[in-house]
């Protein structure tokens, strides 16, 4: 059961801190923000040269670049300041709370500059439904799964009486509304932080406090949360998203992190300076392994809590780099080194709130992180440097203007450039029938059954050979499986016939995803030929159409295709399996089997029910996703088309005295030359960016 409720929130809106120095590092989402703005212009000018269906197309166009909210995933370690970095990088030092409920496993979006309705939210919470919750209380989540398969009763045990006392303290501090809640959403009016900690932070002494001031009353059940703000210092609409910790009682939220860097081009990763990396940190370096390398970006976090950051920093790096290397990480990630602590003191107004040892370290860090240009920095200034946060924010710019952003504007002035090459033709047989030209013309129904006869052809083409692309992605994907669980056998086979049974044997499950993760790259370089050459296809019999349709001959007249769409990274191969943890968990499973055939059948029967849903995610759910992406942008691309061709085949049947009164001669002629010059400026942006691309390549 769902329920909306808007209400006001209560208590002091905190406005976001706004200094000049938060722009920096944002210098290339300003030049971003130009170019959509540039691009929007263009497009403004199309809405009032072209017809009513131009219009609407180019006002649509104009909303999704006012729209495009790239987004930015944070993960990291437990304790490594990851919710005090997000609350610098907004202005707002306390919007939400650093020390959460240990088994809180809320996501929050905070949408920055994102574009809302008058009566829109600017708080969103919503909660677990009944099925998820069921699924934690009577199997104990994932880690329940892995625990009573893996035969760890054990553990087990110790997550039902976590999942108990947790059950207890939600029922005594929700009562009666509890199962009524689950499912819901509260929507609220006004952001505060009092309201956000309400959700999605912990307090013990909600019995004594008011109903409405409750710290944490709805923590426990609260899955996600998404905010809303004004952050001046950012140019154009952003989503940074708060994840939970990736270890946790229950692994919910390893599930959970996975599913919020399926939306997300880029990552940050928040380490401790105290903890660096580890190999204690494999959940995280085995999600960050499948995404790639240059959407990576490290944040090693609390340097301000370093004694020598100076001698400590390089380090700290080269132990980094040596742990992803030798862990089959992102290779060659960007590391950037800083204090959440600092930014947020950069933030505040009084600098004297430093303490003493944190003081020292800036200072050690200053003598190697300030060059002379900082030197007529205003103390707040130069601490916001020190901080780290110009840095980090300049590689998110980047990766977004080169990533998202690069590719919402190619898409857009592809589109652009099709709607104008369309109005064009249409103003050619405007332009025809005024000069008192004969032309012979496909019948409406005629052009109507030849552009549903061309969608038909050419949606088959590329649905046959998606079906080629993925029966050989799947098929690679069970030969890796199934070779991956003998590879596996015959290792406990020779482990047991070397050892006996009384050592525990171990092996580790990256080899299987790297097979898998190599079989994902071909199929993502297959599907992405297989659209080019669809949509190539495609646009080449819209082209012939007009020119048969038509007999229009416009200069340089071509239709551009759309570009294939991304293939988002295969971050399910992260998740943790039986075979990831520790050897205490295979004791119980292991004293149970005797002799060589019941340990070979039991663990082959184990590890194939433990991989089996992280290959039906990558053959079935992820193969169905690109492919309905796939076929939707060449729906797209053909709807739009049509409309345009119906819009020249009215203008064929305009009378001749009407088609004079409504264009005339020197309006129309004035409306060509307009059309040429906004053609040939999205042409040659669309050029640079098609070179741009080839080099990356």
């Amino acid at each position: 059961m769902k329920m909306e409720e808007l209400a006001k929130g209560d208590g002091y809106k905190v406005p976001a801190a706004h200094h000049p120095f938060m722009r920096l590092g944002l210098e290339k989402l300003e030049g971003f923000h130009d170019d959509a703005t540039d691009l929007e212009a263009t497009l403004a000018d199309v809405v009032k040269l072209g017809g009513q269906d131009a219009e609407k197309k180019s006002t649509k166009l104009i909303k999704q670049l006012r729209t495009f909210e790239p987004s930015i995933t944070m993960i990291g370690q437990i304790k490594a300041g990851k919710t005090s970095l997000v609350n610098a990088m907004v202005g707002r030092p306390e919007l939400l709370p650093a020390d959460v409920n240990p088994w809180t496993s809320v996501v929050t979006s905070l949408h920055l500059n994102t574009p809302l309705a008058e009566d829109a939210p600017t708080a969103s919470f919503q909660f677990f439904s009944q099925g998820e919750w069921d699924h934690l209380v009577e199997n104990g989540g994932r880690i329940g799964e892995l625990s009573a398969r893996a035969g760890a009763d054990d553990e087990l045990e110790k997550v039902r009486q976590q999942i108990n006392e947790m059950r207890d303290k939600t029922k005594m501090r929700l009562g009666r509304k509890f199962e009524l809640l689950l499912g819901q959403k509260h929507n609220y009016a006004d952001l505060t932080d009092d309201l956000v900690q309400r959700y999605v932070c912990m307090g013990d002494d909600f019995e004594d406090l008011e109903e409405e001031d409750q710290q944490g009353r709805f923590a426990d059940i609260t899955k996600s949360a998404d905010l809303y703000l004004e952050a001046k210092a950012v140019p154009m609409p952003l989503c940074i998203r708060d994840t939970p910790g990736v270890n946790d009682t229950f692994m919910m939220r390893e599930q959970i992190t996975i599913n919020a860097l399926r939306d997300s081009r880029n990552c940050v990763v928040v380490l401790s300076a105290h903890q660096a990396l580890s190999s204690m940190d494999m959940g995280l370096i085995r999600l960050i392994s499948n995404v790639k390398a240059r959407e990576v970006i490290i944040f090693v976090n609390r340097i301000d809590e370093l004694s020598n950051p100076a001698e400590q920093v390089p380090e700290i790096r080269d132990s980094i780099l040596q742990t992803l290397a030798d862990n089959n990480g992102p290779e060659n990630p960007e590391v950037i080194f800083g204090s959440a602590y600092w930014a947020n003191i950069a933030l505040g107004e009084d600098m004297d709130d430093i303490v003493d040892d944190s003081a020292e370290a800036m200072f050690n860090w200053a003598e190697v992180a300030l060059s002379a240009e900082t030197a007529t920095m205003e103390t707040n200034e130069m601490v916001w440097h020190l901080s780290g946060m110009p840095q980090l924010y300049r590689a998110i710019s980047e990766r977004i203007s080169e990533g998202p952003g690069a590719e919402i504007l190619s898409a857009s002035r592809k589109r652009a450039l099709n709607l104008v090459g369309g109005v064009r033709a249409s103003n050619a047989v405007v332009t025809m029938r005024l000069d008192g030209d004969t032309l012979e013309m496909m019948p409406p129904a005629e052009l109507g059954e030849h552009l549903a006869k061309l969608e038909t052809e050419n949606l088959k083409f590329l649905n046959d050979r998606l079906d080629i692309v993925f029966q050989q992605f799947g098929s690679r994907v069970d030969q890796s499986h199934k070779r991956f669980l003998d590879r596996a056998l015959e290792s406990l086979l020779q482990h047991l016939e070397s050892n006996g049974e009384d050592e525990i044997w171990q092996y580790s499950p990256d080899g299987l995803r790297m097979l898998l993760r190599t079989s994902y790259q071909v199929m993502r370089r297959n599907v992405t030929s297989t659209c080019q050459q669809a949509y190539g296809a495609t646009a080449a019999d819209l082209a012939e159409t007009y020119r048969a349709a038509f007999g229009v001959a416009v200069e340089n007249f071509t239709i551009t295709p759309p570009a294939a769409p991304e293939i988002p990274a295969p971050v399910s191969l992260g998740q943790t399996i039986a075979l990831d943890l520790q050897s205490s968990w295979w004791k119980g499973w292991w004293k149970r089997r005797k002799g060589y055939r019941a340990f070979a059948s039991g663990f082959y029967d184990l590890i194939e029910a433990e991989t089996a849903p992280i290959v039906d995610e990558l053959k079935i759910r992820q193969a169905e996703d690109i492919r309905a992406k796939a076929v939707h942008e060449l729906q797209e691309f053909i709807t739009d088309q049509r409309a345009l061709l119906g819009d020249i085949s009215t203008k064929t049947e305009i009378d001749m005295d009407d088609l004079e009164s409504i264009f005339g001669i020197k309006a129309q002629q004035e409306r060509d030359e307009l059309f040429d010059y906004i053609f040939d400026e999205l042409s040659d942006n669309a050029a640079i960016e098609d070179a741009s691309e080839g080099q990356a390549e």
